[in-house]
């Protein structure tokens, strides 16, 4: 497309040294291993590039779609017509001073999680685990064994819809289950600061490591998925209900619900965007058939 190339060429000019790619596979980017070419991808190597990126962008009439560490999304086989930045590692800063600890969008969940630990501070020992990046954990308030960011995050930096800096603080993130409250919203998370408490290096590393036995023992993560696929529904979890609803092992193409964990389907080798939508209907309509519980997507699938 002759208005991208100029696009490219416009921002290749204005950012030397950005890493800008055209048809780049999806599926690379994401962990189930699935996904078409998006059209154009950069991939910044600072929150103030990212920044400056998104201006050019917006000049240019083009909205972006931004993705972390590409590990709660679904792209589709025939790939995407956008232009996609993802903020993972690039925009990975992560600092910590006294009892706080600021990251980067783009910085892994692990990665804040391990530095916390480092400075002596707990808090976030249930994130090591997490997939994720620190910008979309805070957008869906990621949580695992008891804990949740809401739990730790204080300050959060942002560009709203009109690319406009702005912070919320405390209660203005309006956290719930999987929601705050830049769910659903086109802005871009910058950095995000979380107040944590002094504690004990080796007891704050002997934390993670139990939570990182206790996920390997229970999850299949020595499979492509997009961890778990349904959120927890009210009075119950999803994979007690897949499991009981007979679906554990059933696989439509490539697509499986894994032996593991009933909750997590899996790449099982081959598996396109269409096998996983399949099988994640029919586990909706079989769950809801033989329980009445409608069953809500936690992965999320692009470009519908």
């Amino acid at each position: 497309m002759e208005h991208l190339s100029l696009l490219l060429n416009d921002i290749r000019k204005a950012l030397p040294g950005l890493d800008l790619r055209e048809d780049e596979p999806m599926a690379e980017h994401c962990s189930f291993k699935i996904g078409g070419p998006a059209a154009a991808m950069a991939l910044p190597r600072s929150a103030e590039e990212l920044e400056e990126l998104c201006a050019h962008l917006r000049a240019a009439g083009v909205r972006p779609l931004l993705i972390g560490n590409g590990t709660n999304i679904l792209p589709p086989d025939e790939g995407l017509g956008r232009f996609v930045i993802a903020t993972c590692p690039g925009v990975g800063r992560v600092e910590a001073s006294g009892d706080s600890l600021t990251a980067d969008c783009g910085a892994t969940l692990a990665a804040a999680a391990m530095a916390a630990a480092e400075a002596g501070l707990t808090g976030l020992e249930f994130s090591h685990g997490i997939p994720g990046s620190v910008g979309g954990g805070v957008i869906m308030n990621a949580g695992a064994y008891g804990g949740e960011l809401k739990d730790a995050v204080a300050r959060t930096e942002y560009l709203d819809e009109d690319l406009v800096r702005r912070t919320v603080a405390g209660p203005e993130h309006e956290f719930s289950y999987r929601h705050s409250v830049f769910s659903g919203r086109t802005v871009v998370l910058l950095r995000t600061r979380f107040v944590l408490a002094p504690g004990d290096r080796d007891a704050i590393h002997g934390k993670m490591r139990e939570l990182a036995a206790r996920r390997r023992a229970s999850q299949p993560l020595e499979m492509p998925s997009a961890g778990s696929t349904f959120k927890r529904p009210a009075g119950g979890y999803a994979s007690a209900l897949i499991d009981q609803a007979g679906l554990r092992g059933f696989s439509i193409g490539g697509a499986r619900v894994s032996e593991k964990h009933a909750g997590f389907v899996v790449n099982a080798g081959g598996a396109t965007c269409a096998d996983v939508l399949r099988l994640m209907e029919h586990i909706q309509k079989t769950v809801y058939a033989r329980s009445g519980i409608e069953l809500e997507p936690e992965v999320l699938v692009l470009g519908r």
